[in-house]
């Protein structure tokens, strides 16, 4: 939990860093909201198995135009998402989240694909494979839905705002409530959250799709695992937003320039890690470092991503390099 209260010093320190920049100029705003339509919808998408790429899922929701040998539903799933996460900006100044808010998020999400399901609550029994776990029966789904809507209103102002959207992703997802588009639908939620209490959107790529399975299952046991990844999310979506904020001449803060240069802690104790020890195991980087496997995983997959370092050679015989930019 130690290191969790840490994580949320971090993000709190990159939100005081982005204000600095605030207010922002209409123009530069509608762009940037522009740039996580496509992100979002991109990104989300892919982690349900949707086939378009990042730039075709631009031509798709900007330019309405369809992507050949590209499944019609893949299109749907991208015009659908990229409705939903506008209708969030729409309700961010609400008082409070309402029961039909998430009905409509779902109703715009999925009109295309079946609009006689679309916004409605799921009839029928169904199973996530993978999992160990059963998520709330049919019958038990209306009532859940309200006592969540409850929490989430009672709670918004006093947890921290990544605790709360965490928890308000997990909690939905564990209910369940539609047929199909769960999955968006949390992410969604947790990035409205964040955005109601003045904090940037978190993006999970494709690329950690594992470690997000991974933690949302084990979240059932142990929370904080799963936690520990939404947080991490949203220090490296906070960083990223730093580095397109930044320019040569930027003057606002030099605090702003330092830390965008920077990683975060977790990634610098991995690269110190690595720097002394390139033949270790994730196992041993894990028992190096003091963090769990999927942490170690996630760090390095995020640090390769980045291109800051790189595989040499075989998983058993191989060793890390780091990248001299």
């Amino acid at each position: 939990m130690d290191v969790l209260i840490g994580k949320y010093r971090k993000v709190d320190e990159n939100n005081q860093l982005l204000s600095a920049y605030r207010p922002l100029p209409p123009e530069t705003l509608k762009s940037l909201r522009e740039y996580y339509r496509v992100g979002l919808t991109y990104t989300s998408n892919a982690l349900e198995g949707n086939s378009l790429t990042e730039s075709e899922t631009k031509v798709v929701i900007e330019d309405g135009l369809t992507i050949e040998g590209k499944p019609l539903r893949d299109h749907y799933e991208a015009v659908g998402h990229a409705k939903a996460y506008d209708y969030i900006y729409q309700i961010t100044e609400k008082d409070s989240l309402a029961e039909e808010d998430i009905l409509k998020l779902h109703r715009l999400f999925y009109q295309q694909i079946d609009g006689e399901r679309a916004g409605q609550y799921r009839n029928v029994k169904v199973y996530i494979s993978g999992s160990r776990y059963a998520v709330s029966a049919v019958s038990k789904i209306p009532d859940e839905m309200q006592k969540l809507v409850k929490w989430y209103n009672d709670n918004e102002k006093k947890m921290h705002p990544v605790e709360l959207a965490a928890n308000l992703h997990l909690r939905f997802v564990f209910i369940h409530p539609f047929i199909d588009g769960n999955g968006r639908m949390a992410r969604l939620l947790m990035n409205l959250a964040l955005l109601r209490n003045g904090y940037t959107i978190a993006i999970i790529p494709a690329i950690l799709r594992h470690e997000y399975i991974y933690s949302l299952e084990k979240a059932h046991t142990d929370k904080n695992v799963f936690l520990d990844f939404i947080v991490d999310r949203v220090i490296a979506t906070q960083q990223d937003l730093l580095r397109l904020m930044r320019d040569e001449n930027d003057t606002v803060n030099d605090t702003v320039n330092d830390t965008v240069k920077s990683f975060s802690k977790t990634e610098q104790t991995v690269l110190a890690a690595i720097s002394s020890h390139p033949d270790f195991s994730y196992e041993k980087l894990a028992e190096t470092c003091l963090l769990s496997r999927p942490t170690i995983a996630r760090t390095i997959k995020t640090l390769q991503s980045r291109e800051v370092i790189r595989r040499i050679g075989s998983d058993k015989k191989g060793h890390w390099q780091i990248i001299d930019k």
